[in-house]
């Protein structure tokens, strides 16, 4: 098929690889001159794992390619997916200003049998309205889909080949047909497609995220439970977790969840919800709890200094929102850097594929580590944000002789408090009690 991608953000860029990968010939779009040069030449703008690979290869075979022309793209294509960036309002609203400007400048080009695919995450009703305006601006009915994405950051490659479900939101059995064939390669091992209106398929996407947000919130305050009464909530989460209704996924205690998905999410069904007079409680308490929790690290560093960091230097290991991507919107690590930065700490970072975006909002206010343990030289406490398996396994005797004081604050529990406790490390981690030498 011939589908044009419009935005080659996240979603859109692995969208359009991807759909080249089996075939189709792709052109995706952005208005952002050197980014499309960047991919023209075979590199990634963003980090996610085999995608490169597949970019470069696709690029070889001319199955897909990269342009600034949106005019000639939506006048070529079948299907043109709509994969802009929908960023939040302060007040937590949907911000659809990059999504109406697409939908105005794709409108005079379109062929007549093309079909609108909304990839964006959008509210209940934007279908709708796109669907209306675009019978204002071209005179016709032009159908238009929605077809959320549910990729995960760092294995968004895989998520797409190998979907566990593909969820379609159509008005006419017609458009589903073509979606189907599109996705059909991707679902040979039985998974479904999910045909269904477009509302509902705008409100699954929220839904999903917010459920996975509320379990994330839901662990992490059952973890400050377990702090205050001496419970250990690796315990209690394997108590729970093999509990058939309940399962172990996103049931791990940490420093609160970041990325472009959950706290925008969240937040964003919870404006929908205000604006047709439902009180959104627990999506409220999700987000809540979640800005709590990324204070977490800096409340236990104080209280182990006794509030003064003024002459302290803090080691901070992982700053992407999880591990596998460079992305730090929304990162714990940010909410951490910043408090330390308020508080007069000197501050030593290392990850493996966040520096620069990290060197490019902070410039020269911290020290940047080459090495993982180059940032733990003279540093007086570690504090781990982000759970990278190179984290895992350190020299736990080198890491003592590079640091002044050998004292780890694990945000993401992925060390044992008893064996860090022979080696001679203060230790603190999420929901379980400290250990002393």
């Amino acid at each position: 098929m011939k589908i044009a991608i419009v935005g080659t953000g996240y979603v859109g860029l692995v969208t359009g690889t991807c759909f080249a990968e089996t075939g189709n010939e792709v052109v995706c779009v952005d208005c952002d001159q050197e980014k499309v040069r960047t991919l023209q030449g075979g590199k990634c703008t963003i980090y996610e794992p085999g995608l490169e690979e597949l970019l470069k290869r696709n690029l070889a075979a001319e199955r897909l390619r990269f342009t600034t022309d949106l005019a000639s793209a939506a006048g070529w294509a079948r299907l043109v997916f709509l994969a802009v960036g929908t960023p939040p309002r302060a007040d937590g609203s949907v911000d659809l200003s990059y999504l109406w400007t697409a939908v105005e400048q794709i409108a005079p080009h379109l062929c007549p049998n093309a079909i609108v695919v909304l990839k964006s995450t959008v509210p209940v009703g934007t279908n709708a309205s796109v669907t209306a305006r675009l019978r204002e601006l071209t005179g016709r009915q032009v159908d238009v889909a929605s077809n959320p994405e549910f990729l995960k950051e760092g294995a968004a490659v895989e998520d797409f080949m190998k979907p566990d479900r593909v969820v379609i939101g159509t008005r006419r059995e017609e458009v589903c047909e073509v979606l189907w064939e599109l996705y059909q390669p991707y679902l040979r091992t039985d998974k479904p497609l999910l045909a269904m209106s477009p509302e509902s398929a705008e409100m699954t996407k929220y839904a999903a995220n917010s459920l996975l947000a509320t379990k994330i919130s839901f662990i992490n305050e059952v973890a400050a439970i377990c702090e205050r009464t001496g419970a250990d909530i690796n315990d209690v989460r394997r108590g729970i977790g093999h509990d058939s209704r309940i399962g172990f996924a996103f049931l791990f205690p940490g420093v609160g969840y970041g990325g472009s998905c959950f706290p925008k999410d969240v937040r964003a069904l919870a404006a929908v919800a205000k604006a047709h007079d439902v009180n959104p409680r627990i999506l409220d308490a999700v987000h809540q709890v979640n800005e709590f929790q990324k204070g977490t690290l800096l409340r236990k560093i104080r209280e182990h200094f006794g509030g003064a960091l003024s002459d302290k230097t803090i080691a901070i290991w992982g700053l992407a929102f999880k591990p596998a991507t460079d992305d730090i919107r929304e990162a714990p690590s940010l909410v951490l850097i910043e408090a330390l930065l308020k508080h007069g700490a000197t501050i030593q970072i290392y990850d493996p594929e966040a520096m620069e975006n990290v060197r490019r909002r902070y410039g020269d206010r911290l020290i940047y580590a080459a090495q993982r343990d180059e940032a733990l030289v003279g540093a007086d406490a570690l504090a781990v944000v982000t759970e990278w398996k190179q984290f895992v396994h350190p020299d736990f005797d080198e890491m003592k002789r590079r640091m002044r004081q050998p004292v780890i604050f694990d945000g993401r529990n992925i060390y044992n408090p008893v064996r860090m406790r022979d080696l001679g490390f203060t230790y603190y981690s999420v929901g379980r009690p400290p250990v002393r030498p």
